[in-house]
């Protein structure tokens, strides 16, 4: 069951204090999973990503989420659009209120990397983490130790980040322990299937960034930062590394 913030009332020296605590919406996204089609196939065509754009409409401030209809589709869209389901079903049922300015900088265009909420989550490099750090929408961390399903997670298979980076825009479903080894589970768009669950052994795994949502609500901050995050947009062209995007990710 999902934990929601919790206040704490706390005296001191005759005054009332109230504390907040943020929760995790990890149960919330796995619920999202669930009601995603399964397979399709697996493109980063132009075709694809025109696709993901018809497939979460826009209308009265609301948003219509059709995944079916981001067929073929890729890995960072997918994900994209479990989080805006998490996010329509937090305001649906009341526990959640955004603005229309920040509704509308959720829809997906033909944003560049780095350009509003979509371009950071679809560019190179740590786009979900950057984009959790700047807005402060929850916590990231680097540790499989610590990571819970339903974080979602880039996988990096190699410790290129940026251009020449092969990496993953998965969520996290778990470890499992096999004969040959460890392995991690996850959900996404997957080569060559399409939507779905796979598993990879823990040493295919080069580095991993997993991000937790916690504070959907300071979505809003996204109408006070730069349009372009300059970091993720120069990593179509230009390399970086583990440590800087640790860094840009308060890590």
């Amino acid at each position: 069951m999902k934990k929601l913030g919790v206040s704490v009332v706390t005296a001191f020296l005759g005054l009332t204090l109230q504390i907040s605590f943020a929760g995790d919406y990890n149960t919330l996204v796995l619920d999202q999973i669930k009601q995603m089609p399964q397979g399709g196939r697996y493109s980063v065509s132009h075709f694809a990503k025109i696709r993901l754009q018809s497939s979460a409409h826009f209308e009265s401030g609301k948003f219509f989420i059709l995944p079916s209809a981001a067929s073929p589709s890729f890995c960072s869209g997918a994900t994209y659009l479990v989080f805006i389901r998490s996010i329509e079903a937090l305001r649906a049922r009341g526990e959640l209120r955004l603005d229309y300015s920040t509704l509308e900088r959720l829809i997906i265009r033909d944003q560049r990397d780095g350009e509003g909420i979509w371009g950071r989550w679809n560019a190179n490099g740590p786009g979900t983490a950057r984009l959790f750090h700047e807005l402060q929408l929850g916590q990231n961390f680097d540790n499989f130790d610590q990571a819970k399903p339903g974080d979602f997670m880039k996988i990096f298979w190699s410790r290129q980040v940026g251009r020449n980076e092969h990496g993953h825009s998965t969520i996290f479903l778990g470890m499992e322990n096999r004969a040959d080894g460890q392995y991690v589970r996850y959900w996404s768009s997957n080569i060559p299937s399409g939507y779905g669950e796979k598993s990879v052994p823990r040493n295919k795994i080069a580095y991993a960034i997993f991000s937790r949502l916690q504070t959907p609500a300071n979505l809003a901050r996204i109408n006070s930062a730069p349009y372009v995050d300059t970091y993720l947009a120069s990593l179509l062209r230009t390399r970086s590394s583990i440590l800087e995007a640790n860094a840009k990710c308060g890590l």
